[in-house]
């Protein structure tokens, strides 16, 4: 029996319906008797051979894509892994994941989006074909979408993407505020939003560290760091903040200092002695970071600058 003709044509059409390698595009239109439905199954078989092949590597590298509605009022962001960084820099890839990104924000959860229909398959099929197609495990590691008012955001160099929610449209503002939520990665707004079970355990442990790191430090003759009584403003009770200042108070008597010129001291103590007790919040809360582009500030400090909140965000990464 003589091979199926199979014209540039034809292999050109699947290429494009599947992104997979002229020859291999070929060979799939060889195989199937020039069935183009059919040579598209192949392709996915050949892809879920690959996948079951690679099943246990770690798709740890890739490309984050978000995607927002005309209106700015929903926004999906994704992470699409692969094995490489090579393959995340690849163009073709930059452009699926981005055509993922396209139809996940019609979806609430990654469960339906995976079911969803991706030109005649499924989007899992389509990452098992494509995983044929480029040879490396493929998947979906991250799936976050949040609706608010006005929805803004920012991808960092296709690693970190980071979705912002505010009461009302401040596009710039929202771009900053991304901007804060993919370089210092908060993972709660405020912290007040904070268990108390889990500031007790974290401050608890955080201290435990800092005690150890001192031992070591005291052996070099070196400084030691300071031991915080707290880490967290939702330990600062009134009667805390009333103690630190008599503290504050008693050691400027000590030191000898005119009571008459306290006032102009003590605010700039209680600040410092908020600010090295509540290093939880400065890590973990956006809302109470320093803000990245003028660290005089804190984030809520700015955004209320603007007359805007901050309702909710979200953020992405690889690994």
């Amino acid at each position: 029996m003589s091979e199926v003709k199979i014209s540039a044509a034809e292999v050109n059409k699947l290429r494009k319906a599947t992104g997979a390698g002229m020859m291999d595009c070929k060979k799939a239109l060889v195989e199937a008797g020039g069935d183009f439905d059919a040579a598209i199954d192949v392709l996915r078989k050949k892809g879920q051979k690959v996948a079951e092949k690679r099943a246990d590597r770690d798709s740890s590298e890739g490309a984050a894509a978000i995607k927002i509605n005309d209106a700015n009022t929903v926004g999906v962001a994704i992470v699409l892994g692969c094995e490489t960084d090579f393959v995340g820099k690849n163009e073709n890839f930059l452009a699926l994941a981005n055509q993922m990104a396209e139809k996940a924000i019609n979806f609430d959860n990654k469960e339906d989006f995976l079911a969803s229909d991706f030109g005649g398959m499924t989007v899992a099929e389509k990452l098992v074909e494509q995983t044929g197609v480029i040879g490396e495990k493929l998947e979906i590691n991250a799936f976050e979408k949040l609706e608010a008012d006005f929805v803004g955001s920012y991808v960092h160099i296709n690693k970190i993407g980071a979705l912002v929610g505010l009461s009302q449209e401040e596009a710039t503002v929202a771009k900053d505020v991304a901007m804060q939520v993919a370089s210092m990665g908060a993972t709660t707004l405020s912290y007040k939003d904070f268990d108390p079970a889990y500031v007790a355990s974290e401050t608890e442990a955080r201290i435990a560290v800092i005690e150890k790191d001192n031992i070591e430090l005291g052996r070099l003759g070196k400084t030691l760091k300071n031991v915080p009584q707290y880490i967290s403003m939702a330990q600062l009770t009134p009667e805390v903040i009333a103690k630190a200042e008599e503290d504050a108070k008693a050691q400027l008597a000590a030191e000898g200092k005119p009571e008459q010129i306290w006032d102009k001291i003590l605010p700039g103590k209680m600040d410092r002695f908020i600010s090295d007790n509540t290093t939880l919040d400065q890590e973990k809360c956006l809302l109470d970071q320093k803000f990245i582009k003028d660290e005089k500030q804190t984030v809520a400090g700015y955004v209320a600058s603007k007359n805007v909140e901050v309702t909710a965000f979200k953020r992405v990464s690889l690994g």
